[in-house]
């Protein structure tokens, strides 16, 4: 039972793609961050719906080491993989009113859209249809980002029909997010920016399926030093959870927080109580303050 809309809930929903990196931690703490200054709740949510991209063991070690920088939940981790049977309840809403349909087109078959679907490729069969959500033309969503401001995206356009289930098999995305947000009672999203592009789609869906549309916080991406995010690039080595003050400072600064606010003295538990009560969200910027190296060398330099 989600709970009362007064009651602040925010997540961090980390996929086990191997050991939590900066830009991941980066996105818990900022997380974190904005629940614990709310006096709301914070829950973790371990998106484990894609098989092929699972590392084993990822999620358990991603959760030890989200515990030893004391960003723990406010209740237990749910796991993607066990709640098939939400996911399936609310496409079956979706297939009965006509607002999702099986689609037999492969990626080949986009192609000449540029993987855009808005309409079905004639004849085409296939054993294992993916289920698209229908998006009729003109279908415009905008939204106010705390971070990134006003944005709008034409949803047919730029994205099309979109799948909800996916012809390997996996839930998409889009469908599982969306379903468990609302059961969770999640009133502000907080994720990095590379899924500022996904958050019309969710809306769109939002309002397909009568569910609430939270508020949106989308962090700035922390890039190694060629300009590349941190999920594909070298640089994306795990962080110390025998060492969590540095990364932490790090990640401080990357939210554009004051350098000299940052607590200095105290266990861990101490520094991250006096680091809520002076966060400032209005200092978050829209693109990095820096890159990863060069927001590790200036912590570093404090910490001398």
């Amino acid at each position: 039972m989600p709970p009362p809309p007064s009651l602040y809930r925010g997540r961090f929903a980390p996929s086990p793609t191997g050991p939590l990196h900066f830009g991941s931690l980066l996105a818990a703490f900022g997380s974190w961050l904005m629940a614990r200054q709310a006096g709301g709740q914070w829950l973790v949510r371990v998106e484990d719906i894609d098989p092929p991209r699972e590392v084993p063991g990822a999620a358990d070690q991603q959760l030890r080491t989200l515990e030893c920088f004391g960003l723990v939940p406010d209740g237990p981790v749910l796991r993607q993989s066990d709640r098939g049977a939400l996911y399936r309840e609310a496409l079956e809403r979706l297939l009965d009113r006509g607002d999702a349909f099986e689609c037999h087109c492969s990626r080949s078959d986009l192609a000449g859209s540029g993987g855009v679907h808005r309409a079905c490729v004639a004849g085409a069969r296939r054993p294992d249809p993916a289920i698209r959500l229908r998006v009729p033309d003109g279908t415009v969503v905008d939204f106010v980002d705390r971070v990134q401001g006003a944005v709008a995206q034409d949803v047919a356009q730029v994205v099309g029909d979109f799948v909800l289930k996916r012809a390997d098999g996996p839930w998409a995305y889009q469908l599982a997010v969306v379903v468990d947000d609302a059961e969770q009672g999640i009133t502000e999203v907080v994720r990095g920016a590379d899924l500022l592009d996904s958050t019309a789609r969710q809306i769109f869906l939002q309002r397909s399926l009568g569910l609430p549309t939270p508020r949106y916080v989308h962090l700035p991406l922390v890039l190694d030093a060629d300009g590349r995010k941190l999920s594909k690039s070298l640089a994306a080595l795990p962080v110390d959870g025998n060492d969590p003050l540095p990364a932490l400072r790090a990640a401080w600064l990357a939210l554009g927080q004051p350098r000299q606010a940052w607590p200095t003295s105290g266990s861990l538990a101490t520094k991250l109580d006096a680091a809520t009560r002076v966060f400032d969200p209005r200092h978050i910027p829209r693109t990095p303050p820096a890159t990863l190296a060069a927001l590790h060398n200036t912590t570093a330099i404090d910490a001398a």
